[in-house]
């Protein structure tokens, strides 16, 4: 079982990340409650898809048991953010790309985490999800278009409301690339705006995590 990584990222919450090798028939029996999760599971994935599915809730399983022993399942309400049915007050965001499955799992805390592998896309895409000063802040660097891509999907995940303009609403202030850092972030809603701490790091040399807990 490839789980490479516990590491708590506050006093209530923890990050997981998952390498993943196994087949889709390795990862079913990980799970518990077998037919909720039959009944759950999405038709017409590709095997990589499938894959990746099943390896997010096992290793949203494998941080619920750390942090309690209360059972629970797992679902998704109705703008697909994951929860525990009978523990609604944790929270819990998961991300998948490549090889790399992440979870993030907290006590009574929104989160939202990403994991992105680098790619020349992020930099194909840029006009459409980032603004003229962070484009420029990027430059001609691949990593840093998709930790910019990454910290805002982050952002969106953790509001957890469709129809968010990354380009306008979701706005990261200029940064230093380094292995590991912080970013601030802000989403600007109609009624409202707030800041927030997103958190990233290398994983492995082609990709990028980031992750925020409120």
């Amino acid at each position: 079982m490839p789980l490479h990584s516990l590491s708590p990222i506050s006093s209530q919450a923890l990050l997981g990340l998952w390498q993943l090798t196994e087949p889709a028939e390795m990862l079913w029996p990980l799970l518990p409650d077998l037919l909720h999760y039959t009944a759950r599971f999405p038709d017409g994935r590709d095997e990589t898809r499938a894959r990746q599915w099943l390896a997010g809730r096992v290793l949203a399983h494998r941080l619920l048991q750390e942090l309690t022993d209360m059972p629970a399942t797992l679902s998704n309400d109705a703008n697909g953010r994951p929860y525990f049915e009978q523990l609604p007050g944790l929270g819990v965001s998961l991300s998948h790309s490549g090889e790399w499955v992440a979870a993030v799992v907290a006590r009574g805390a929104a989160v939202g985490t990403d994991i992105e592998l680098v790619r020349p896309k992020a930099q194909k895409l840029a006009p459409r999800f980032l603004s003229e000063a962070e484009r420029a802040d990027a430059g001609s660097e691949a990593v840093k278009h998709s930790l910019y891509w990454s910290a805002k999907e982050t952002l969106y995940k953790l509001h957890s409301r469709r129809g968010l303009v990354f380009k306008e609403q979701i706005v990261l202030d200029p940064f230093g690339l380094r292995e590991a850092g912080v970013l601030t972030g802000h989403l600007l809603l109609e009624n409202s705006r707030s800041q927030h701490q997103i958190h990233y790091q290398r994983p492995a040399p082609d990709y990028i995590l980031t992750y925020c807990v409120e």
